[in-house]
């Protein structure tokens, strides 16, 4: 099984409508990975490590998929619509790491 990361660092206007990446963003890049997504989950970043300590990101959104070279061709394929449609929840630059799921 293999995973897409997707990392959001926080901004000076803090701009992050998590509605919108739950209700739309999300479902709509899972339908284009289609059967080969098996899930996906959100996360809101509420801390860092140090007490006291603000979170390194302001949500971290993941995709579950069992193919690599299915997510592979999907980004080639919808990528562009999937990327601009970051403007309508964040002014973000998102962070992406895909990984083997070795434990899970």
């Amino acid at each position: 099984m293999f995973k897409a990361t997707i990392m959001y660092p926080p901004t000076p206007s803090g701009r992050f409508d998590m509605s919108y990446y739950i209700e739309k963003h999300m479902p709509m890049v899972k339908s284009k990975i289609g059967a080969s997504c098996v899930g996906f989950t959100v996360e809101s970043g509420i801390a860092g490590g140090a007490p006291g300590s603000a979170a390194p990101y302001v949500a971290i959104g993941a995709l579950l998929f069992e193919s690599i070279e299915v997510f592979g061709a999907v980004m080639a394929a919808h990528g562009g619509e999937i990327m601009a449609d970051i403007a309508n929840y964040t002014d973000s630059q998102p962070v992406m790491q895909i990984s083997e799921v070795k434990v899970g």
